[in-house]
């Protein structure tokens, strides 16, 4: 478990690998083939956050949250894995699997993306006086068109009732904040051993000491 907190998001580029190849041998169409490729998208996103350039951590722990040990508060490895792996990789593959029976799930994982695009775009450059964070570039050319795509053939093909729509939106407002910010607040702790290495901080601090 503990190799996994720090390494989940380079297992990540093999699962992107290994989901290519899926979709090329069995070739799904429609609202199938998008919602894995969603999973895809997330899996893309993770990587520019986490592997390359890698520093989303350490920006969000900055710029967010104004921390002065941005290499384990708010956000640590373990809080990092947990709120990607089980409810990020978790959400959007029940979303691919079982979107027919529940489309509201797939609702869900949009309202994820779009809170990604928006956090990336708008929050974390005004909060961190930037023009780029780890995640911007994957929220628009990955997140951006599949949200776009998602909901044009939600109401086109009329895949969706009013109940969807409903449940779709309230349940991934609540993943937006219960499963990632405020997991983030419930696992934070000062003394914690899950701490980031040099790495994974802004790379202005990564010369700085923090105890």
């Amino acid at each position: 478990m503990n190799y996994l907190r720090y390494h989940w998001f380079d297992l990540a580029i093999a699962l992107v690998i290994a989901l290519a190849g899926a979709l090329y041998i069995t070739q799904p169409s429609g609202m199938t083939l998008l919602l894995w490729l969603s999973l895809g998208s997330l899996f893309l996103h993770q990587i520019e956050e986490w592997r390359y350039p890698g520093y989303f951590p350490g920006m969000l722990n900055t710029a967010l949250f104004s921390s002065d040990i941005p290499d384990r508060y708010p956000l640590n490895t373990n809080s990092g894995m947990i709120v990607n792996v089980f409810f990020g990789w978790g959400s959007y593959v029940l979303a691919a699997l079982f979107w027919q029976q529940a489309i509201w799930l797939a609702f869900a994982t949009m309202m994820v993306s779009i809170g990604n695009i928006v956090a990336h775009t708008i929050i974390f450059n005004i909060k961190g006086k930037t023009l780029y964070n780890p995640g911007l570039i994957t929220s628009w050319l990955c997140f951006a068109p599949i949200v776009y795509f998602f909901f044009d053939m939600v109401i086109t093909e009329n895949l969706a009732s009013r109940l969807d729509w409903a449940l779709g939106i309230c349940f991934g407002l609540i993943l937006n904040y219960f499963g990632v910010y405020k997991m983030i607040i419930w696992l934070a702790d000062k003394d914690t051993p899950y701490v980031f290495s040099r790495r994974f901080l802004i790379p202005t601090e990564r010369q700085l000491p923090h105890e």
